[in-house]
């Protein structure tokens, strides 16, 4: 156990952050300084009517939103794991609460949906399958990341978390889609909500494969040789990796529902039908993966009852062979007293009559328990 642990740490180490929270503190802004425009940034746009200003004075999140605020549209920022001190300036610009920033800095965050004021903060897990020539008991299956999304009325920021989960062909692909993006951020959230759900559906469909190789492997006749019982880690190792699956898409199916059925201010009416579209496909996915943990429950229950079939097996034929050997041994073991006086020591034909009996019962014992199916 502890070297998976220690294998999916090594693996994974940008994801694996500790759940301890120290108190986040937030550098001054200072309005006389861009401190948004960071490294961490990997976008930068206004959008108006639908399509992307060509500005350079668009190229920092000051410059978006002071367009925004002089001719309108709406500004969407794109950050990459960005530290405390390059969130700070964006936070005071647009005015974030601190609880959100403190969970969009630091990872590992469960998904949610949230209101402050005016923003909504969406939190989503992204899934990711990482290919794999065959499955092993200490394969990596599914690779997560985060994407959250502050939506306010004339604003999206979202922060991404971990190596995956890229969200530059969704921006080209809205940016090819004027009308849809002329319904503001709204559009851009149920964009990033499809998308991430639609990696779900793709997993889901590759994990699926996984679970159907692994249940062929295990009922499959044993072929001579094999060493039983090597695919209890197998199954485990998948077990553990559904349940990460499992982790990322039962929480996000609230959130859906309520961007879906509950009106809200942020999101434009016209775009809200679509959340229930998406909260369909959600809802699809999580009883795939609820079934996959029911499957791999029976899966491993039977390798465990394969494994105990077999040992009964071997002990019969232990217990089989011990009868028959058990014979001779008797046999000899009177005849190893050194007695004066024993039955047939003297004859002639006592020895070869002796080695017959014993063959014969030998055999007879033998030809019964085959018979029995013992052997």
């Amino acid at each position: 156990m502890s070297m998976i642990r220690d294998l999916r740490a090594a693996v994974r180490p940008s994801l694996r952050h500790s759940l301890r929270k120290t108190p986040t503190t937030y550098t001054s802004y200072d309005p006389t300084r861009d401190h948004s425009a960071s490294s961490a940034v990997v976008d930068c746009a206004v959008y108006r009517d639908g399509r992307r200003v060509d500005d350079r004075d668009c190229l920092t999140p000051r410059g978006a939103m002071s367009q925004v605020r002089e001719s309108g549209g709406f500004a969407w920022i794109g950050l990459h794991e960005p530290t405390e001190a390059e969130f700070a300036g964006i936070a005071a610009e647009f005015g974030l609460h601190p609880l959100a920033v403190e969970d969009a800095v630091h990872a590992h965050q469960r998904p949610k949906l949230e209101r402050y004021d005016d923003t909504l903060f969406t939190v989503f897990k992204t899934i990711h399958y990482v290919e794999h020539a065959a499955l092993t008991a200490t394969s990596e299956v599914v690779e997560t990341g985060e994407v959250m999304c502050f939506t306010g009325p004339d604003f999206v920021i979202t922060v991404r978390h971990g190596g995956q989960g890229s969200l530059r062909n969704l921006r080209h692909r809205l940016q090819g889609e004027p009308e849809l993006l002329a319904k503001g951020p709204s559009a851009v959230l149920h964009a990033i909500a499809d998308h991430v759900v639609d990696g779900y559906i793709a997993v889901a469909d590759a994990v699926e494969l996984d679970i159907d190789q692994l249940e062929i492997d295990v009922f499959s006749p044993s072929t001579k040789g094999s060493t039983r019982g090597t695919d209890t880690g197998r199954i485990y190792q998948l077990k553990r990796e559904v349940l990460e699956f499992k982790r990322a898409v039962t929480p996000l199916l609230r959130p859906l529902t309520l961007l879906s059925e509950r009106p809200m201010r942020l999101v434009d009416p016209d775009i809200q039908k679509y959340f229930r579209d998406v909260a369909d496909h959600l809802a699809r996915v999580q009883e795939q993966v609820v079934g996959f943990d029911e499957l791999l429950n029976s899966i491993l229950q039977a390798n465990l009852a394969q494994a105990t079939v077999a040992q009964n097996e071997d002990m019969r034929k232990i217990t089989s062979w011990a009868a028959i050997v058990a014979v001779p041994t008797a046999v000899c073991g009177v005849y190893g007293m050194n007695f004066d006086h024993m039955p047939e020591l003297h004859w002639k034909y006592g020895y070869p009559m002796v080695l017959t009996g014993i063959i014969v019962v030998c055999f007879s014992i033998h030809r019964m328990l085959k018979r029995n199916g013992w052997l």
